[in-house]
């Protein structure tokens, strides 16, 4: 592959971030072929020893939005940062994409179960003096209570639990990126 057909897929691959963003990367991986060309290797050799361009792209968008996962931690950031470690390739989605829906549908349901015991401990609490429960009207004071602590704390538990999935996301990114840097320094 030519120096100039590299460039033009890993531009390609890179379409969408910003145009800053997609020069810098390009002018390094430009270097690249300088260095090469410089040290006597051909254009082939460097493109070979650099890697699939595609795969380039895919993995540096997904470093960025790790990236933005770190500085922002919000849910949009945190749903970009799935998405692109998913992207980087097809066995990675095979893999991961069921155990990931596995384990996020259950963080899910596990909010929304704690969401809903929250406002049950809200209505028996409200309610309950009214309703002459057995134990009297503090038995049905402190019920409610207790169950909205209990909510509050398996939502407090399960936020720890997806900052910690997102976590190993990131992780499971930087390790895509670590297998390709010995590519990229040769």
């Amino acid at each position: 592959m030519t120096r100039q057909a590299f460039i033009a897929r890993l531009r390609e691959g890179l379409r969408g971030l910003p145009p800053q963003t997609v020069a810098d990367i390009v002018a390094d991986y430009d270097t690249h072929f300088a260095d090469g060309s410089a040290a006597g290797r051909s254009e082939a050799e460097v493109a070979q020893a650099l890697g699939d361009p595609d795969r380039l792209a895919r993995e540096l968008r997904a470093e960025r939005t790790l990236n933005r996962w770190r500085e922002e931690r919000s849910p949009s950031s945190a749903a970009a940062a799935v998405f692109a470690v998913l992207g980087l390739g097809a066995i990675d989605i095979l893999v991961l994409l069921p155990i990931l829906m596995a384990v996020g549908g259950t963080l899910f349901g596990c909010f929304i179960a704690a969401i809903a015991v929250f406002f049950a401990g809200g209505v028996v609490f409200a309610a309950g003096p009214f309703a002459d429960p057995p134990g009297g009207t503090a038995a049905a004071l402190l019920a409610g209570l207790g169950l909205m602590s209990g909510a509050a704390s398996l939502g407090a538990l399960l936020s720890l639990v997806s900052i910690g999935l997102m976590n190993a996301l990131v992780w499971y990114g930087r390790l895509h990126y670590r297998l390709l840097k010995p590519a990229l320094e040769a």
